[in-house]
């Protein structure tokens, strides 16, 4: 089989040893705080069914995914623990949550009643977790209207809620008071669904970035999905020793010489303004690399920092090797270490103006992902 020059190579021991650097923070001091690992968007472009395997195998006691396609996914790829579905019911098919066991979050009384119906007709009773919105304002009940709509929640014959979570919207941002806001509001939320009579085995609310804000919020579990790939939110303190699971390689394809004042690329953009060595990778936007990088990104050839020249085509990009010994079929990382250097998620997030999360989840679906550690496969393709 012919493989493109361009792949992600991802660490399982990795993402195994970030789990467990994890859990071991979490319940350093309080006893009993469980770790939900979130696999969603392909594990943030890791690759969801290897990814999964090898928390579940690590000692993950439930994984959770954006929505039922996802949560199937992982059980056709032999994932047995328990797994939550974050998204909307409401668009998706209710069947895979009963053929495929998985958790579903209820976030709306239409939700609900569509998920108990379902589940009467099967003359079951599902579990599921309830979503409470305190000031996100996406998907959940809202806080201050509970006794109005959970109430009916509760008498659906259906469901078992074993669950309520909320998501904080600025746990990033240590200046922002909606955070505390927020913690406040789920806290009147609980005492709320106590006085109408549910009392959740399970609560949780942090994800990478509240959980490093302090244990305040951690309750039973925390929703762990960043960090577990070895990034640490932007903002936050670098209170894990944690290690990037992902490396995103390519090759040089061609080397060649610009004048002065040609442009490479469409669009003609900045010429250069002394004759050029530049080198032809075979990574563009098609592949994750965001057009941005023009000018200013770089990658890494022979442990150098190259620069990203012209604009970044679908399948191919131009950077700057003036100087240096570069050959058609040396390797280039886009983003990961090479010779002592390194180029990581957080650089070209700031590079481009976005958070780390969209650079591993660009990654594109047809990279192929090769993989290290206990249990790894050679290699499969970009959406595995």
């Amino acid at each position: 089989m012919t493989v493109r020059p361009t792949f992600a190579h991802v660490n399982l021991d990795a993402i195994r040893d970030n789990y467990h650097a994890i859990a071991r923070y979490v319940r350093s001091d309080q006893g009993g705080v469980g770790v939900i690992a979130v696999v969603k968007a392909n594990a943030y472009g890791h690759g969801a069914v290897a990814v999964g395997l090898a928390l579940e195998a690590a000692g993950a006691e439930m994984l959770a995914c954006a929505d039922i396609e996802e949560g199937v996914e992982l059980r056709r790829g032999g994932i047995q623990v328990p797994v939550l579905v974050f998204g909307a019911l409401s668009v998706s098919d209710l069947d895979g949550v009963f053929t495929h066991s998985l958790t579903p979050t209820v976030s709306s009384p239409s939700a609900a009643r569509a998920l108990s119906d379902a589940a009467t007709r099967r003359q079951r009773r599902v579990a599921c977790h309830l979503k409470v919105d305190t000031g996100m304002n996406r998907l959940g009940f809202r806080f201050d209207n509970l006794q109005r709509t959970v109430r009916e929640v509760l008498r659906h014959p259906g469901l078992e809620v074993s669950a309520v979570y909320t998501h904080f919207a600025t746990a990033d941002d240590p200046t922002h008071p909606l955070f505390e806001v927020q913690h406040a509001r789920f806290g009147d939320a609980m005492r709320c669904l106590a006085d109408l009579g549910l009392r959740p085995g399970l609560r949780h609310a942090a994800n990478s970035a509240a959980l490093l804000r302090g244990q305040q919020v951690w309750y039973d579990a925390v929703r762990p999905g960043l960090l577990l790939y070895g990034v640490t939110p932007p903002g936050c303190p670098e209170a894990l020793r944690l290690e990037p699971a992902m490396t995103l390689r390519s090759r040089v394809v061609a080397v060649k010489g610009m004048r002065a004042g040609e442009t490479a690329g469409y669009g003609a953009l900045a010429p250069v303004s002394r004759p050029t060595t530049v080198a032809i990778v075979p990574a563009g936007y098609a592949d994750g690399v965001d057009t941005r990088m023009a000018g200013r990104g770089v990658v890494l050839v022979g442990g150098r920092r190259t620069l990203v020249v012209g604009a970044v085509s679908m399948d191919s990009m131009t950077i700057d090797v003036t100087g240096l010994d570069v050959s058609p079929g040396d390797e280039v990382v886009l983003m990961g270490s090479q010779l002592g250097n390194t180029v990581d998620a957080k650089e070209l997030a700031e590079v481009i103006g976005t958070v780390p999360h969209e650079v591993l989840c660009r990654t594109g679906t047809r990279i192929a992902r090769t993989y290290t550690g206990e249990g790894a496969v050679s290699r499969v393709g970009g959406h595995q």
